[in-house]
């Protein structure tokens, strides 16, 4: 049952003591993701460990098995993807269902562009609201046709091209999730499909696509942009792929270990991908004390461990050259200012309208109920912070997280930080991303 049809599920979280000791978080979803997709159009077996198991990937997973793939999950948790090779997808019987998943939308729409079959999109009330405009317009380009809601929106329905047309796109707008759509449409397109990206954005799908043999350069222009170019109908090799965690996911547990007095935490295997990272980086500005362990490459992607003790965090303004490496975190960060020492600036943010929810508006309102003193800006947030002191909200009524996760998850932070506790009203959305979250708030003896 997916989170908008199921009854909703509100919980107060309040602090109850220290984050402490040493938790796991779960597999990085952008890499969850792209391991199945790729793992599927290669020739022959591919391993997954560490798979995210949240709603997202499993709608990616199920989308892939409607089109040829063999997926199962293993009894020891690992997942193995039998491919049918670039070019060999097929026709999907019924609708995808994609959940609430943009990334899992996005990207199977660039798979499906360039193979000639036709594939019916669906997705919750949440993922029907957002914009498929950034994807159709090149992969409309590339030879497929879209029959769409009004707006671009879910439900639509895609017919690939018969004979797709390699294309150069420069992106109007950072974003990865376009990127990737244009790459793996070029995979079954004969000749270079070239992606200019003037703002870097995540790198996971050029890592991995080289990673299954794929023949993708990387070059930067005089301009400095990025430009990727895929040669594309080659023969992927199955891989054996470990997934690390997700510092989207481990970014909450970082930001709670910082605010709430006493905290020591070891967050272990953390990917720290300089295109995802930033939030890290920004928290250390603030004050934060993060300190990298053990770090090592696993999958061809940096890992640490993350060592984070509570500390005095100060307000600062933060550079709109970091959003496309942050984009996600900044409702948890957010939550970090709401308890930091003065003023903290945000802008470059415009992306955030356009997410599961209006992340900006919904924040302010969120944070606002819970007592921090925040600003709406048209494309960002002023918060004045608290100097360490807990949040003093009314206690009274639930925040809205409108089916989002990560309104959810950063307001259960900031009620770890709260005189009263804050209310959430609904928690079914975590599990689209971070299904153990709240039992791992618990493993931490914070909530």
């Amino acid at each position: 049952m997916s989170a908008s049809s199921a009854p909703a599920q509100p919980r107060r979280f309040v602090a109850k003591g220290a984050l402490t000791g040493r938790i796991r978080v779960p597999g990085d979803k952008s890499i969850s993701h792209r391991s199945i997709m790729l793992g599927a159009l290669a020739v022959g077996e591919t391993r997954v460990t560490g798979l995210l198991e949240g709603e997202d990937v499993l709608a990616t997973a199920a989308a892939m098995r409607a089109m040829g793939a063999t997926i199962e999950r293993q009894a020891d948790g690992d997942w193995l993807v039998a491919g049918v090779g670039v070019g060999g997808l097929l026709q999907p019987a019924g609708a995808l269902d994609m959940g609430n998943s943009g990334t899992s939308t996005r990207l199977l729409l660039g798979l499906v562009a360039s193979h000639a079959i036709t594939a019916a999109f669906i997705g919750d009330a949440s993922l029907s609201k957002r914009p498929m405009g950034r994807v159709i317009t090149p992969l409309g380009q590339m030879g497929a046709t879209f029959t769409t809601y009004p707006g671009g929106r879910l439900p639509l329905i895609i017919t690939g091209a018969e004979t797709p047309v390699p294309i150069t796109y420069r992106l109007p707008v950072a974003s990865a999730q376009v990127k990737s759509a244009v790459l793996l449409a070029g995979l079954n397109t004969p000749g270079a499909t070239t992606v200019i990206e003037p703002v870097p954005t995540r790198d996971h799908s050029e890592r991995m696509l080289r990673g299954f043999g794929a023949d993708l350069s990387v070059e930067t222009d005089a301009e400095g942009a990025r430009v990727i170019s895929l040669s594309g109908q080659p023969e992927l090799r199955p891989q054996a792929i470990t997934v690390p965690g997700d510092p989207s996911s481990a970014a909450f547990f970082v930001v709670a270990a910082l605010i709430v007095p006493g905290s020591d935490l070891l967050i272990e295997n953390v990917g720290l991908n300089p295109t995802r990272a930033a939030l890290f980086d920004v928290l250390r500005l603030m004050g934060g004390q993060i300190t990298e362990v053990n770090q090592r490459e696993v999958g061809g992607e940096p890992v640490a461990d993350l060592h984070v003790r509570a500390s005095a965090l100060h307000g600062i303004t933060v550079d709109p050259a970091v959003v496309p490496a942050m984009v996600d975190e900044f409702p948890v960060l957010f939550v970090a200012a709401a308890l930091a020492e003065g003023r903290t600036v945000t802008s470059g943010l415009e992306e955030l309208r356009v997410k599961e929810s209006d992340r900006i508006t919904a924040m302010r309102v969120a944070l606002t109920l819970a007592g921090a003193r925040v600003e709406e800006t048209a494309d960002g947030m002023i918060i004045d912070g608290s100097g360490g002191r807990l949040l003093a909200g009314t206690g009274n009524g639930a925040v809205a997280t409108h089916l989002d996760h990560r309104i959810a998850m950063a307001m259960a932070v900031a009620g770890l930080a709260s005189e009263t506790g804050v209310t959430v009203d609904d928690t079914r959305p975590i599990a689209t991303s971070f299904p153990l979250f709240e039992r791992l708030l618990a493993d931490t003896g914070a909530a």
